[in-house]
C-alpha cells in the first residue's frame, strides 16, 4: 500500500531495495553511501560488508549470476576499487539484476577528492541513473532493477552527498518486483571473458546501449516543465532542485538516466528554447556529450565545477557571473576525539620526527595541530607501498626514519597487498608499519570489518586475526600495543625496529571510545 514517509535518500534507496526483492546488498562503508545498507539490513534485508568494494561487486556478480538481484554500495572512491570487476561484467552481463551505488561527494565534505563518476558509465559502457531528491531516489532504484532485468546489464546508480542525506517527503508504493528463483545457468561463451567471447560481447554491450538510448527517449525517466521559451536548463541530480528555486520561470529538462542521454528528446528541449543552459555539478558531462551530438547547449564557467552547487550559485551561473567567489568562512577544524587511543601514538611519532605516509580514516587526523605527524596520503592502502617507495629513495639517515601508519579496516581493504610488497622486496633499511587498530570502521559511523567479529548487523562473526595475517606472510617481527598506557614503551620499541633491517608490524591495539560502549550493546543483543 501506498504511504507518504519522510525519509533521506539513502533510506529510499534501501526501501526500494526491499519491494525489489533483492536478495543481497554487499559494500564498502563510506561516506555518503554508508547508511544503505545499515537501513537494507534494518528492514529485514540481507546485508554484508565486505572487505573492499572490489570483494563486494563481485559477491554482488555472484549473487546476479545465480539468478538472483544484488545491490552493491560504495562512494564514489570506492569505485576506483571496483572498477576491473565493473568493466568486464559490463561486456557479459549477468541473468539477475545488479546495481551499483557510486555516492559522489562534491564539495568533498569527506573526501580526498571529487570525481564525477558519471565518467565510469561511459566508459565502462553501462546504463546510470541520477536522482535529485529521495522520492526520486525510490523510483529510479526500481527503474534501474528493471532495466537491469531487461537488458541482463549492470546499473550505475549515481547518487550525491545532499541527494544521500536530505530528507524529502516520499511515497513507497510497496511491492515492485517479484523474487528470482535461483538458478545457474552454464553459458561459458556470455560469462567467460577470453577475447575470443569478449570481441562478441563488446558488440552485444554497444548495440544494447544503443536499445537503452532508444527506450530512454521514449521520456519514462524524464521530466519536462515548458515554461518561458526565453530559457530552457537541463539539469541532472540535485541540480535540478536547485534550478527550480533559482530560475522558476525557465523551462527545464531533467533527465533521470543520464547515460546513455536522450539526445532526440534533449535536441527537440533546446530547439524550442531561445537559450539553453545545461547545469550540472562536477565536470561537464552532459554539457560535452550533449554539444558531441552537435546541439547547441552552453555549459557553465569553470568556477562552477568546484563544489557543490546551491541556488545562489545557480543564480549567478545562469546570469554569467564568472567574478570569484568569496571564501567560506572557516570553520572548526577536525580534530581526534579526546581520548582516542591514535593520539599517543602520533604524539611519539612527532617526537622521534618520522617521516609518516599515512591513510585513509581517523587517523588521517594525525596531520592536525597539535601533532603534526602525517606527511603524506594518497588513498586506501597506499601508506605501506608510498612508504616503502620513500625507504628505497631516501639516503639512509631520513629512510630510517620513514613509518607507514594504516588503520585496522584500511589494512584488510588494501593494507595486505602491501605487506607482501614490504616483504618480497625489502628496501636495504627494513620496514615499520603500524596498524594502528581501534576495533572499528570508525570516520565513517563505526561500521564492522572482518577483523572486529562482528558482521553488519553486528552479530557474531570470524574475527580475522591481524598478527596472524602479518606472521603468515613472513613479517619478521609483530608486536602487539597499548600505546595509551604504554607510551614510553612504544616509543623505545619503535626506536629499535626503526634501527634494525627488518621488516616489522606493531599492532597499536586498543578500542575507539565510541565504538566500545556500542559493542557493550550488541554483545547485550546476541
Amino acid at each position: 500500500m501506498e504511504k507518504k514517509i519522510l525519509v533521506s535518500g539513502n533510506e529510499a534507496i534501501a526501501m526500494a531495495a526491499i519491494d525489489c526483492a533483492v536478495d543481497l546488498g554487499c559494500g564498502y562503508p563510506g561516506t555518503p553511501s554508508s547508511e544503505i545498507l545499515e537501513e537494507f539490513s534494518r528492514l529485514g534485508g540481507a546485508a554484508e560488508w565486505d572487505p573492499n568494494e572490489k570483494c563486494a561487486l563481485e559477491t554482488g556478480i555472484g549473487v546476479a549470476m545465480a539468478n538472483g538481484r544484488a545491490l552493491v554500495t560504495m562512494k564514489h572512491v570506492g569505485l576506483n576499487v571496483a572498477a576491473d570487476p565493473l568493466f568486464t561484467i559490463a561486456y557479459s552481463g549477468t541473468p539477475g539484476g545488479l546495481v551499483v551505488v557510486s555516492a559522489d561527494d562534491p564539495g568533498m565534505a569527506s573526501s580526498q577528492n571529487e570525481q564525477d563518476n558519471r565518467r565510469y558509465a561511459a566508459a565502462a559502457g553501462v546504463p546510470m541513473f541520477e536522482p535529485s531528491d529521495s522520492q526520486e531516489c525510490y523510483d529510479l532504484t526500481v527503474a534501474a532493477f528493471r532495466l537491469a532485468d531487461r537488458f541482463r546489464a549492470p546499473v550505475l546508480l549515481r547518487v550525491t552527498t545532499r541527494v544521500c542525506h536530505s530528507k524529502c517527503v516520499m511515497v513507497r508504493r510497496g511491492a515492485a518486483l517479484e523474487p528470482r528463483p535461483a538458478h545457474f545457468d552454464k553459458n561459458p561463451q556470455l560469462q567467460v571473458m577470453v577475447p575470443a567471447f569478449a570481441r562478441q560481447a563488446h558488440v552485444r554491450m554497444r548495440a544494447d546501449l544503443a536499445a537503452m538510448q532508444q527506450f530512454n527517449e521514449e521520456g519514462a525517466y524524464t521530466t519536462v516543465l515548458k515554461k518561458s521559451p526565453k530559457l530552457g536548463i537541463i539539469a541532472n541530480g540535485i541540480a535540478f532542485q536547485h534550478v527550480l528555486d533559482a530560475a522558476p520561470d525557465a523551462s527545464v529538462f531533467h533527465p533521470g538516466m543520464t547515460w546513455p542521454l536522450p539526445l532526440a528528446a534533449i535536441r527537440e528541449f533546446a530547439a524550442g528554447v531561445e537559450r539553453c543552459l545545461v547545469v550540472e555539478e562536477g565536470d561537464d558531462f552532459m554539457g560535452e556529450a550533449i554539444r558531441a551530438a552537435g546541439i547547441p547547449v552552453e555549459s557553465k564557467a569553470e568556477v562552477f565545477r568546484f563544489g557543490e552547487l546551491n541556488v545562489g550559485r545557480v543564480r549567478r551561473l545562469i546570469a554569467g557571473d564568472a567574478a570569484p567567489e568569496p571564501a567560506a568562512a572557516p570553520g572548526k577544524p577536525p580534530q581526534l576525539c579526546v581520548g582516542c587511543p591514535h593520539r599517543k601514538s602520533f604524539e611519539v611519532l612527532r617526537d622521534l620526527g618520522c617521516i609518516v605516509s599515512g591513510d585513509i580514516g581517523c587517523y588521517t587526523l594525525g596531520v592536525m595541530p597539535p601533532f603534526g605527524a602525517l606527511h603524506c596520503c594518497v588513498c586506501m592502502g597506499a601508506s605501506v607501498t608510498v612508504g616503502l617507495g620513500l625507504r628505497r629513495k631516501l639516503p639512509e639517515s631520513e629512510a630510517r626514519k620513514v613509518v607507514s601508519v594504516i588503520g585496522d579496516s584500511t589494512f584488510l581493504h588494501t593494507g595486505i597487498n602491501g605487506i607482501v610488497e614490504m616483504v618480497y622486496n625489502r628496501p636495504a633499511t627494513g620496514h615499520v608499519v603500524v596498524i594502528l587498530d581501534n576495533s572499528t570502521t570508525a570516520m565513517t559511523g563505526l561500521q564492522e570489518h572482518p577483523g572486529t567479529g562482528r558482521r553488519l548487523d553486528h552479530s557474531p562473526a570470524f574475527a580475522v586475526s591481524l598478527e596472524k595475517i602479518v606472521t603468515g606472510i613472513g613479517v619478521d617481527h609483530v608486536d602487539v600495543i597499548d600505546t595509551t598506557a604504554e607510551p614510553e614503551r612504544f616509543k623505545a620499541l619503535l626506536q629499535e625496529r626503526l634501527a634494525s633491517n627488518d621488516c616489522s608490524v606493531i599492532i597499536a591495539r586498543r578500542p575507539c571510545i565510541l565504538a566500545l560502549a556500542k559493542a557493550k550493546t550488541y554483545a547485550e543483543k546476541h
